[in-house]
């Protein structure tokens, strides 16, 4: 279990205060322009050492993606942008970031920004995130009060701004490419790659996409040392964790936690344990809604980080949005619920994801009902593998993979309906 000393967001439920005063106490911006003056090649590399994946759910090495903006300028300005578009479903870790730890965020964006030679930083956030976009914008305006913005920022010698954008609430503006066209002015929809973001992104120049999490612990990692980072969880899966459990445990709430700590743990800890026991454990969505679900049985041993989930459960751990489902959740119609998220938020840009989400969703309306024949579980399966890769982005994937585990582990609970339904069986019908 994770020391109260190794911490770094230490005002995670605003029982602080989250004003610079309050941040500094806690030892945020200490020495920031000593960090800076190290050089952009020892930030780099201290990422690098510290095995920091991407926290927003594709788990890309941090240190590595930074590496790939261009050393000398060719006169074209390079951009930070943070993602804190936070539309996973089940996903609510960047905003109590935001809420109350909000200078976490903006120090690392300073450091980053200098480390890409970027002297500006846009952070693009979700429409629907209106409070969380004040404690934000008044974190960044104390900031430029206390010249800790601006020019000469922290006295570093680096001139840097910030600029908030607020979305729409458009799910698929939480990929990369498509919020870089949104904070363009543009539709919200992703670009082909190459050119990747790193070679022309916003305004065709230099460009690196990161996750609120990912830039929000780089002062900490810093200033602690990356052998310290690194220290946590298994090799390949560093560091610490914020997870966000929701469903049915006693106590939902996000916590940070070491990376590889047991689901057992992680549960019992801090949540007090499944509704009903570990026996009344159905299933669980262990990375935020578009990785496949695990049965229960399978989940209470699980490590939790991302070569685990991946390797051994055919999941993933995604954002470490953790959604628990209990034996009284209709798996199904949870699974259908899903498939119509993705069918309403597609950007309608690629045929196999505009036509396959709708093609899915309405498969999966008459497999909630029973009212489908068995043969037609194979052929959704079919359409998933067609949907699934084909796509510019994840969303075709993120559309396929919760009805992919749905088949893959309760086949025999769509089975049960449908031959229910038929012979009129009432047990195995549809919750209403």
């Amino acid at each position: 279990m994770l020391k109260d000393q190794d911490r770094i967001f230490t005002n995670l439920y605003g029982m602080h205060e989250r004003t610079l005063k309050g941040a500094q106490a806690r030892g945020h911006w200490d020495g920031t322009a000593g960090l800076i003056d190290k050089g952009r090649d020892w930030i780099i590399q201290t990422m690098k050492d510290s095995g920091l994946r991407g926290r927003g759910g594709a788990g890309f090495p941090t240190g590595l993606k930074w590496s790939f903006m261009p050393k000398e300028s060719d006169g074209r300005p390079s951009y930070l942008v943070i993602n804190a578009d936070e539309s996973e479903p089940g996903t609510c870790k960047d905003r109590e970031i935001m809420r109350h730890d909000p200078h976490t965020l903006i120090e690392g964006a300073l450091i980053a920004s200098f480390a890409m030679q970027a002297h500006t930083c846009y952070i693009y956030l979700r429409g629907e995130y209106i409070r969380e976009r004040e404690a934000l914008q008044a974190a960044i305006d104390e900031c430029y009060d206390k010249g800790l913005l601006g020019r000469n920022a922290a006295g570093s010698g680096w001139d840097f701004d910030v600029f908030l954008h607020h979305g729409a609430g458009a799910y698929i503006c939480g990929e990369e490419t498509a919020l870089i066209e949104s904070l363009e002015g543009k539709k919200g929809m992703p670009r082909m790659k190459p050119p990747f973001p790193a070679g022309a992104g916003l305004y065709g120049c230099p460009t690196t996409v990161n996750n609120v999490e990912s830039i929000a612990v780089v002062p900490t990692i810093l200033r602690r040392g990356a052998d310290w980072f690194a220290g946590f969880g298994r090799p390949n899966n560093a560091g610490t964790k914020l997870f966000a459990i929701s469903g049915h445990v006693n106590n939902p709430c996000v916590v940070e936690e070491a990376m590889s700590i047991s689901f057992e743990e992680l549960i019992e800890k801090h949540c007090g344990g499944i509704r009903g026991g570990w026996d009344n454990l159905l299933a669980v969505i262990p990375g935020g809604s578009s990785v496949p679900c695990v049965r229960g049985e399978n989940m209470r041993d699980a490590i939790m980080d991302f070569d685990y989930l991946r390797g051994e459960l055919g999941s993933g751990l995604g954002t470490a949005a953790v959604i628990v489902m209990d034996k009284q959740t209709d798996i199904i119609k949870a699974i259908w619920r899903l498939a119509k998220f993705y069918k309403h938020e597609s950007c309608g840009q690629c045929t196999p994801c505009r036509e396959g989400t709708g093609w899915m969703m309405r498969v999966m309306d008459r497999l909630v009902k029973g009212e489908a024949d068995l043969e037609e579980i194979d052929m959704l399966w079919d359409v998933t593998k067609q949907v699934e890769g084909h796509t510019i982005c994840a969303l075709g994937d993120a559309a396929a993979w919760p009805i992919q585990g749905l088949i893959r582990n309760f086949r025999d609970e769509i089975e049960d309906r449908i031959k229910a339904q038929k012979t009129g069986r009432k047990s195995a019908i549809a919750a209403e």
